[in-house]
């Protein structure tokens, strides 16, 4: 969504991010070009490569790593383009993920996952720095499991439904996970959109009114096949939200994203909005949710001038009617969006995108 997607980023108050894997990476070199430059809206952008996949991709837009040397050589080719963080993804082996992270860190970039292949502690062990999505996606746990092998999503979803968070084995993973300075990312507006009548479709509107009628259409067939499936996903949705609380009461360090994916109703900008409400429904407190989704990831990416208000930091705000430490749905009221200084008028930047969305 090259066109509609910054400019919903930016009339949300969103006005850093960082791309979690791409599928089609020049696109989003091209557009961090041109928004630099002024010559379109949207906000900063930290890219992230192409997936770094293993033998099993799901989709053909993705290179199937050959091996150690493969992935040694993709980092270096991408960190030559410009990309300044790296994403491994569910199939790809230890021996190529150490081969990533040696690659990225002898240029001092970070390396992300959402992972499956390769259990949570085992990415520690081997020094990944950012774990996409949290508990959900670990297979650590299933039994059986196999060295490089994804096991399959039901089995690794029976399991991790009757887990005990408070049990030993997931706490060793976590105090692991903190010991060495992993961060998680929560995505929990994505895990919002598989459980049955989630969210709301009066929170939705403003989102479905912005869609295309054939993706409008695909969004409403996905949300009805949820709906009429055994609901598991508020279970998860829950699961997950008690996850984050415990990583983070462990000293973890918690990131806020979205994944615009959820069949199609999880937008840019308004599903980051979202995702801190849903951060306030997991337990925290609407000012810790706010630095979650700001101070957290400002510290993560190294970017000392952002993420908080200070004299001397970058005039990156957002201005909204409300209070938000109050009301946290009082996040979703933008007026007015700085960024370096410039104002932007987030309802033109709506209304630049609307029915376009689902597009381009």
């Amino acid at each position: 969504m090259g066109f509609t997607f910054p400019r919903l980023f930016l009339a949300a108050g969103v006005t850093s991010i960082r791309t979690g894997g791409s599928i089609e990476p020049y696109t989003d070199l091209e557009l961090k070009r041109l928004i630099d430059e002024g010559k379109m809206p949207g906000p900063k952008i930290h890219i992230t490569s192409p997936f770094l996949e293993g033998v099993g991709a799901y989709i053909p837009q993705m290179h199937q790593l050959s091996g150690p040397d493969d992935a040694r050589k993709t980092v270096e080719y991408w960190a030559d383009e410009g990309v300044t963080s790296f994403k491994a993804y569910v199939h790809i082996t230890r021996d190529e993920l150490k081969a990533t992270l040696a690659a990225a860190h002898a240029r001092r970039l970070k390396v992300t996952g959402h992972l499956c292949s390769i259990g949570f502690r085992e990415a520690a062990a081997l020094g990944i720095d950012n774990i996409e999505h949290g508990l959900l996606e670990d297979s650590e746990f299933t039994p059986g499991k196999k060295p490089d092998e994804c096991p399959p999503f039901p089995q690794r979803a029976a399991v991790l439904s009757q887990l005990d968070l408070k049990s030993a084995p997931v706490q060793d993973m976590i105090q692991d996970l903190v010991r060495h300075h992993v961060a998680i990312t929560s995505t929990l507006a994505l895990y919002e959109t598989y459980a049955a009548y989630r969210p709301p479709l009066s929170r939705l509107a403003r989102s479905l009114d912005l869609l295309a009628p054939g993706p409008l259409q695909d969004y409403q067939s996905f949300r009805r096949n949820v709906q009429q499936s055994p609901d598991t996903g508020n279970a998860r949705l829950k699961m997950e939200m008690a996850f984050e609380r415990e990583f983070v009461k462990a000293g973890g360090l918690l990131l806020a994203g979205l994944d615009p994916n959820g069949g199609g109703g999880l937008l840019a900008g308004f599903g980051d909005q979202r995702e801190v409400e849903l951060l306030v429904e997991a337990g925290f407190t609407p000012i810790q949710a706010i630095h979650i989704a700001t101070a957290n990831g400002a510290q993560f990416l190294g970017e000392s001038k952002l993420g908080t208000i200070a004299a001397g930091k970058i005039a990156d705000l957002v201005v909204v009617e409300g209070n938000p430490a109050s009301q946290i749905e009082d996040i979703e009221k933008v007026k007015l969006v700085f960024k370096d200084g410039v104002g932007y008028n987030p309802v033109k930047l709506i209304e630049s995108v609307k029915g376009a969305v689902g597009l381009h």
